[in-house]
């Protein structure tokens, strides 16, 4: 059931209200963080009787991540909050929305393509789950594709992401597990084309 809200939340309920009465899934950005900043779940769960899947990813960058589902008479709407931060978005618009998307379309495999990759440089692992951007490079010469970082990897810093045609895939740090080193082979996510020449370091 949909509760109309009180006047000092209506801009953010109508834009919700008329958005999910035309589209089947929905994306927004920002108002998902913690706190006074999370904006999108309360309005949800409050005026649209959401179902509230997750509310955080334990993962960089990414982790204030929103997915919930708004049901009314006919169907099933599918709501996607990701961070604000526009690096942040990106990445799970690939990790999350676009096989989202493709399943929904009908792919027997919605997941984007995953490949092994070495690595060109030393990397220094996070407690989190990490997604680098890289830059992707397959030599004829080569057996499996070298990957280099885009510079720094903050998710405010949208020419990481701009310059990148992979997403790194790395594990937690560990006691055990610090770094992963130059010339490592680890999985990386294609988000692009592949480059025959030089790579561009952003």
């Amino acid at each position: 059931m949909i509760r109309r809200p009180p006047r000092s939340t209506l801009f953010p309920y109508t834009t919700l209200f008329r958005s999910l009465e035309m589209v089947d899934v929905l994306v927004s950005s920002g108002g998902v963080s913690m706190g006074e900043k999370d904006l999108l779940k309360p309005v949800l769960k409050e005026h649209f009787s959401a179902e509230l899947h997750y509310g955080r990813v334990f993962m960089k960058p990414g982790l204030p991540n929103t997915f919930a589902t708004v049901t009314n008479e006919r169907n099933k709407r599918l709501v996607f909050g990701l961070p604000g931060n526009p690096v942040s978005a990106a990445v799970s618009a690939n990790l999350f929305v676009i096989p989202a998307l493709r399943k929904m379309s009908g792919h027997e495999n919605p997941f984007q393509t995953t490949i092994k990759v070495k690595v060109l440089s030393t990397i220094q692992l996070d407690p989190r789950p990490e997604y680098q951007r890289v830059g992707l490079k397959w030599s004829p010469d080569s057996t499996v594709p070298t990957a280099e970082v885009t510079g720094y990897q903050i998710s405010s810093r949208l020419l990481s992401m701009t310059c990148a045609n992979g997403l790194l895939v790395l594990p937690p740090r560990t006691a055990n597990q610090t770094q992963v080193n130059a010339g490592e082979i680890v999985d990386c996510i294609v988000i692009g084309r592949f480059s025959s020449g030089i790579i561009l370091i952003c």
